[in-house]
This record gives structure tokens, C-alpha cells and sequence, in this order.
């Protein structure tokens, strides 16, 4: 192979295709730069996890990403917006004995977005929570005047406090979404590595795209995260491919790896960061988070 075959430049690094270790993407495997400190706090960066099919990993890799991020010195708000409230559940607090969540935020002006942020036991990372309340929300929603903004407006209140505000939607396309989708400056689509996950994606792509048009021409696609990949099968390698395909450089270097260890984190109410520390899903999220930083996705 000539020096032309066996090299390959990627985002302004120079690669030796001959000697490279691969990824699981295909792409020849790098460390991110440990990222620098921030001298000051604010405007936040608002990523939506969005994906309209359940079960990918968007709340396990919602709290996680926020709990590496702010192991990287990030002050993080997470918003749940899902009335199932797993995420407010995976973070210790109980979701049926709130009495100010995201949907008082939403539909009452007079309440300040500050009342309902909890703080949560990892450090830097505050919780909006939701609970079933939420689900009444799409409806009521519907006769607001720019009803698509309205968490944009109450997020914009607290956007001087943070580094990065990461939604988890709930799984559908509908008013909530939107809302989330017109509030975000990027996306982030976590996607099991399973077929049935890729046909739900190009109606989800041309959602965003819609947002983008007609409500918020910011908003762009952060990166594909591939979630719940296993080495050892042959259909996440070809789903992974298929990834790429379709995708390219927006799919994430970083891939999520199955564990159980994610469930035992989950039910002990804590990231992965904290509750396993050394596990090889611990140091994939810390991977992620110097990714989404290194590509500009959070500061």
C-alpha cells in the first residue's frame, strides 16, 4: 500500500491506517484531550437526548454524560422530560412527592424555574424533574401562544448559571419533543445497535429537520451515539456499519458498551461514574464527554 493508501487525515489529524488501532465505528481509535478548565460559568449549551423509540440508553447515557461532564468541572442542569420521571428516579428523587416539577415551570408563569432545580448528590449537576403531571402538558399546551417555546422561555431564566443543560425527552415526536428540540442548540440521538432502532431514525432526522426550518434554524445534530454494542455479535458490527453509512463523522467515536453494571448503577440511584468508577462504562462516558467537548458540543 502506498504512503497515499495507508494515511488518513481526520478532523486535522494525521493517521497511519497501516499501524492504527480501529474502533468499533471503523475509524482509527484516538484519546480525546483531557479538557481544559473554564474560568467562568454560562451561557449554557442546551443538548436534547432525543430518540422516539424507548429502551436506547437516553436516560442512562443522559445522567452519565452529566455526571462525566461535571467530573470535568461543568456545572450541569438536567431536565427531565418524560413523565415516566426516570430520570428524576435515577438521580435518588421520587418523582410522586414533588410539588413543583417542569410541568408547574411550563404552565405557570408566576413559578420560578429556580424553585423546582434540585440539587442532586453528584457535584455540578442540578435536576428540573418531571413526574405524570407532565403528561397533561401536550394537551393544555396546544391553545398556548408559541406553545413550541415555552421551555425555551424558562430555560433561557437560568442559561447564565450552567455549562450545558442536557434534556431527556420522553419517546414520542410529540408537542414535548418539540419543545425540546426548539430549546436545544444540538442534538444528541442515543441509538441501540439493533435494526428495528435504525428505521425509526430517518422519521426523527426529518423531524429535526422541520424544527430547524420553521423554529429554530441554531439547532444541528450533535452526534449518533451508539448505545448497548456488543463486540461479539455480528449484527451491532453491521448496525454500527449501517451507522456510519448513513451518518459518517456525526456518528460518535465513542461507543456504549452493554453492561449490567449500568442497571446496578441505576438502581442505586447514582451515574456509573461514581457507583463504578474504574468500569470500562465509567471511562466510555468520560470518553464521550471530551468528544462532545473536543467537537465543540459543550464548552
Amino acid at each position: 500500500m502506498s504512503s497515499e493508501q495507508g494515511s488518513a487525515t481526520l478532523e486535522g489529524t494525521a493517521f497511519d491506517l497501516d499501524n492504527a488501532v480501529m474502533g468499533p465505528t471503523g475509524r482509527p481509535y484516538r484519546e480525546f484531550p483531557e479538557p481544559a478548565p473554564l474560568s467562568s460559568h454560562g451561557p449554557a449549551r442546551v443538548i436534547a437526548m432525543v430518540n422516539q423509540k424507548g429502551g436506547v440508553g437516553k436516560t442512562t447515557s443522559t445522567i452519565n454524560l452529566a455526571a462525566a461532564l461535571a467530573e470535568y468541572g461543568r456545572r450541569v442542569l438536567l431536565v427531565d422530560f418524560d413523565p415516566q420521571g426516570a430520570l428524576s428516579a435515577g438521580l435518588g428523587v421520587n418523582p410522586h412527592e414533588l410539588d413543583l416539577t417542569v410541568y408547574n415551570v411550563l404552565m405557570d408563569r408566576k413559578v420560578d424555574i429556580r424553585q423546582a432545580i434540585h440539587q442532586t448528590g453528584v457535584d455540578n449537576v442540578d435536576l428540573l424533574p418531571a413526574n405524570i403531571d407532565l403528561s397533561a402538558a401536550e394537551v393544555q399546551l396546544v391553545n398556548e401562544v408559541a406553545r413550541e417555546q415555552v421551555l425555551d422561555r424558562a430555560l433561557k431564566k437560568v442559561e447564565d448559571d450552567y455549562d450545558v443543560v442536557l434534556i431527556d425527552c420522553q419517546p414520542s415526536l410529540g408537542l414535548l419533543t418539540v419543545n425540546a428540540l426548539t430549546a436545544a442548540h444540538g442534538v444528541i440521538i442515543p441509538l441501540i445497535c439493533e435494526f428495528f432502532a435504525l428505521r425509526a431514525v430517518a422519521l426523527l432526522v426529518e423531524t429535526i429537520d422541520k424544527v430547524q426550518d420553521r423554529l429554530n434554524p441554531r439547532l444541528q445534530v450533535d452526534g449518533v451515539l451508539a448505545t448497548m454494542y456488543d463486540a461479539r455479535t455480528l449484527h451491532s458490527r453491521e448496525v454500527i456499519t449501517r451507522l456510519v453509512e448513513a451518518f459518517g463523522d456525526k456518528v460518535f467515536e465513542t461507543v456504549i458498551k452493554r453492561s449490567i453494571k449500568f442497571a446496578d448503577a441505576t438502581v442505586a440511584a447514582e451515574p456509573i461514574t461514581s457507583y463504578a468508577a474504574t468500569h470500562v462504562g465509567a471511562d466510555a462516558y468520560r470518553r464521550l464527554a471530551k468528544e462532545l467537548i473536543s467537537r465543540g458540543g459543550a464548552p
